[in-house]
């Protein structure tokens, strides 16, 4: 009783805050209503791109893996047809258009596009840019013979008519059951849904019974538009693996994150390795020399630096500075449709493969 009794004064007190919150909420959901009926009657301008262009995000801040799904549609779409991917760039400090090179840091592109090129950057071209629409202008220009354009959270930058819309729903914080800023995590109002060509229930438990599947449908269906599929997908995290990409032997770590959302990777560490610390930084945090430093002063003899693969692609640069990358690894996260594989496999394919096949050849 004693470690659940805080849990509640903390969730009692956050449901005293959005009560309070509740008018801001409302006037913050309206006033993305508005904006969203503005482009939808065509009284705001929104573009289309060259390429057939496929939107990935969420209603949700933070969180509900879009990092993972990217990668995934990487895997399955890429190897047929030519990709190129395009992100804000969140947290990074430069501005305006860039492509990723062997020489990109976190700062000047944002960590996820960062994670996407040194997995992908030899088949795929990866760049960022705040204004979605110029971005895909240029990576037209640059890449004529890539057809398939992949956005990251853009799903909210209606400026951009994508051809396809894949909007995100995490099973633990679903859109509907929330409120918009200030008082909950929505972006927009829950009927912002509408505009999705399917919807993902995202970190799905492995035995998530058919019955929840569909009470979860049914909720998801009061803000959706008419007959839009719904599909459930969970996470896979793989083996330890070291800075340099070699396997580490199963031990106790000190977990270090910078994500929206640690605590499932926090309970799979702590039951699979042993937990003896969890060091939580904000998301997209841009670590420094003295977080390495103090990272390393907690660990024991025996220990190692466990962290995500976003977190990765920051710190082992500082790491490497300091000759200390064998004391971190990181844990690869995929995303996983389980029995609905070949279900969404098949709705990529009628989807997206087949209208991209279709589409004419431009001069």
């Amino acid at each position: 009783m004693k470690k659940i009794e805080p849990d509640r004064k903390r969730l009692s007190e956050r449901n005293i805050v959005r009560i309070l919150l509740k008018p801001l909420s409302f006037l913050y959901g309206l006033v993305t209503t508005l904006r969203n009926r503005l482009y939808d009657n065509r009284m705001l301008r929104s573009e289309s791109t060259s390429q057939f262009s496929i939107v990935v995000g969420n209603l949700t801040v933070g969180g509900t893996g879009k990092t993972p799904l990217v990668e995934y549609l990487i895997r399955t779409l890429g190897q047929q047809n030519g990709i190129v991917t395009l992100s804000r760039g969140y947290g990074r400090e430069s501005r305006g258009f860039m492509m990723a090179s062997p020489d990109s840091t976190a700062a000047d592109i944002g960590d996820e596009p960062l994670q996407y090129y040194q997995k992908f950057g030899q088949k795929i071209p990866v760049a960022v840019c705040e204004n979605r629409v110029e971005g895909s202008r240029l990576l037209e220009e640059y890449f004529p013979a890539h057809k398939l354009l992949l956005l990251d959270d853009a799903f909210q930058h209606r400026a951009l008519r994508p051809d396809v819309a894949i909007l995100l729903n995490d099973f633990n914080r679903p859109f509907y059951q929330d409120d918009p800023f200030p008082g909950g995590r929505l972006r927009e109002g829950r009927s912002g849904a509408e505009r999705a060509d399917a919807i993902i229930t995202t970190k799905c438990p492995p035995d998530l019974s058919a019955k929840a599947k569909e009470s979860i449908r049914q909720s998801i269906a009061k803000y959706a538009a008419p007959g839009t599929p719904c599909f459930f997908a969970g996470v896979r995290y793989g083996a330890m693996r070291s800075f340099d990409d070699t396997d580490v032997p199963a031990r106790s770590v000190v977990l270090v994150t910078g994500i929206a959302q640690p605590q499932p990777l926090q309970q799979y560490v702590a039951e699979k390795f042993g937990l003896d610390q969890h060091i939580r930084f904000p998301d997209h945090h841009g670590y420094t020399e003295a977080d390495v430093a103090e990272m390393l002063k907690s660990l024991k003899n025996d220990q190692i630096i466990l962290t995500t693969e976003k977190d990765k692609v920051k710190l082992r640069p500082l790491a490497a500075e300091i000759n200390a990358t064998s004391r971190f690894c990181y844990i690869p996260i995929e995303v996983e449709f389980g029995d609905e594989t070949e279900a969404f496999r098949e709705w990529l394919r009628v989807s997206v493969v087949q209208p991209l096949q279709a589409r004419p050849v431009m001069d």
